[in-house]
């Protein structure tokens, strides 16, 4: 009689579980087991700034009752401790207790921590000032939640998504707000400079916003009281209650590089197109990995979780003795919405295309210039030098489905002369008859036919 497999998972995030979930759909009859050192099963951290504001109540996706009727065993509060790849053997722990499970196949999605800057004042022994938050699970959702109703004034370091996320989220719990960021211009890692000028013009009044500004302190003796801020050689203190570190995150491989994965150059545990580690049997997804990008054909760190899901799916199909493949590199569709601003991107930044890059942007309205109510949106968009589009960025209404469509393009190596003949839906109250976005591949069109 046939052993049936077993499949161990180290992480029950949006990664983790989907790896789970789709290990047991391709093998019904396998031991799916997953280990997850948080309380709560998996649970949306995209939607922890929303949780915050009172927005989304509850950021639960897949109950633990969920897990049960699924067939999957899912140990909470439980950290692994080893992994002997040998005897194919996973060692956690929980309350004490020691759990061994064996394994035919094993998926790493550790995720991610928080990247605390040093900054001077940013910790109190072992961990972070009273008063100083970084968010990056549900229990520091509820932190800040909690801390959030004894202060006035809140200072974020930091003015990329998730920075400006919160930013909104304490705005609408009625706070002074400000946002300190390092690099001259907001959101520096998703958009290029002038599409950034435009999501700032539409916020300013919102929220405080120090671009070009470094926190070299943070005030107090045992909880926050101030910062202080430098640009240019001049410092000024300002007066906070409360800091949030939105300075980015760093894989979390200790797993992963102590049986020997390989981790890359940007810190991730390297897979292939089948989420395959450098370890035979063993899988990784998620943000504790990096993959390539398929414009620069550099790695990138993982960090959007529609590439972590995708991950997922791929690792718990293979490590069921199924067959599927990644992309052979991800364009990073990207997109948010910040004080009623959408913003959409996919493809690299204008500062890591190649230098013969042609690109444009255009400025129309979502509907006809006839008809009431319409609004601005800006698509802008970049081409190699054959013609292939390479980049796009969009601020306004539908940015996001606009963004999703250049994706296509760009996937499928289409060329600007083709996108301008994309035929779009046209009707008064719905949209113009010329889209924006095509409108914006005519300026470029013209600029590459020019150059």
């Amino acid at each position: 009689m046939l052993m049936r497999r077993s499949i161990v998972v180290i992480g029950g995030g949006a990664a983790g579980g989907t790896a789970a979930q789709f290990a047991k759909k391709t093998d019904r009859k396998a031991s799916v087991t997953i280990f997850e050192r948080e309380k709560y099963p998996q649970y949306s951290k995209c939607a922890l700034p929303y949780f915050i504001s009172g927005k989304v109540k509850d950021v639960i996706e897949f109950s633990k009752e969920w897990f049960e009727k699924a067939g999957i065993e899912l140990h909470l509060e439980t950290t692994v401790i080893e992994i002997d790849t040998e005897k194919k053997v996973v060692i956690a722990e929980k309350n004490g207790e020691r759990i061994e499970k064996s394994y035919d196949a094993l998926v790493i999605a550790t995720g991610a921590n928080s990247s605390v800057p040093p900054i001077e004042g940013v910790r109190n022994g072992d961990g972070l000032k009273k008063g100083v938050f970084s968010l990056r699970t549900l229990d520091d959702a509820n932190s800040i939640r909690e801390y959030l109703d004894k202060v006035d004034d809140v200072s974020i370091i930091g003015a990329g998504l998730i920075g400006l996320e919160l930013a909104e989220a304490f705005h609408e719990k009625g706070k002074r707000v400000r946002v300190v960021e390092i690099f001259p211009q907001i959101l520096p890692s998703m958009v290029d400079e002038d599409i950034s000028r435009i999501v700032l013009d539409a916020i300013k009044d919102k929220v405080e916003i120090l671009a070009g500004h470094r926190v070299k302190k943070i005030t107090g003796e045992n909880e926050v009281d101030g910062i202080v801020i430098e640009k240019e050689g001049e410092e000024r203190r300002i007066e906070t209650d409360m800091v949030i570190l939105a300075t980015g995150i760093k894989p979390n491989v200790n797993i992963g590089r102590k049986i020997g994965c390989k981790i890359g150059e940007k810190g991730g545990i390297v897979v292939d197109n089948r989420c395959m580690t450098s370890v035979k049997d063993i899988y990784a997804a998620g943000d504790c990995t990096e993959y390539i990008d398929l414009l620069t054909g550099k790695h990138f760190p993982v960090g959007l979780g529609s590439i972590g899901v995708r991950q997922g799916i791929t690792a718990g199909i293979n490590a069921a003795g199924g067959n599927a493949s990644l992309p052979p590199g991800f364009i990073q569709t990207r997109t948010t919405r910040i004080f009623g601003v959408e913003i959409a991107a996919v493809g690299p930044l204008l500062k890591d295309l190649d230098e013969n890059t042609v690109h444009g942007k255009y400025t129309g309205k979502n509907l006809p210039h006839y008809f009431p109510g319409g609004k601005d949106v800006t698509v802008k968009i970049a081409v190699d030098s054959d013609g292939r589009i390479v980049s796009s960025q969009a601020v306004g209404e539908g940015s996001a489905m606009r963004i999703n469509t250049l994706a296509c393009a760009i996937v499928n190596g289409m060329k600007i002369d083709d996108f301008v003949q994309l035929e779009t839906s046209y009707a008064p109250p719905i949209a113009p008859t010329l889209d924006p976005m095509i409108l914006a591949a005519n300026v470029v069109r013209y600029r590459y036919e020019r150059k």
